[in-house]
């Protein structure tokens, strides 16, 4: 989910630094729908979703987010 105003600049930024999963928008900066429902009051923020949409995990970072997605996957 991306915090973003400019849809170009977002885009561009999206191919450039070459990230191939799914991204949204709309294009709202801090008034973005999707922020607000996962209380975002800082970026980077990580937010991890099982497959009915529940957080089980968020603002992890390097090996401890490597390692929760591998816990994961393995169920």
């Amino acid at each position: 989910m991306s915090l973003d105003k400019d849809e170009k600049a977002w885009k561009e930024a999206i191919a450039k630094d070459k990230l191939t999963w799914n991204h949204v928008s709309n294009l709202k900066f801090w008034d973005e729908p999707i922020a607000k429902q996962y209380n975002v009051e800082s970026i980077p923020a990580t937010f991890i979703l099982d497959a009915s949409g529940n957080v089980v995990a968020k603002d992890l970072r390097g090996e401890e987010l490597r390692a929760k997605i591998m816990e994961l996957l393995a169920k």
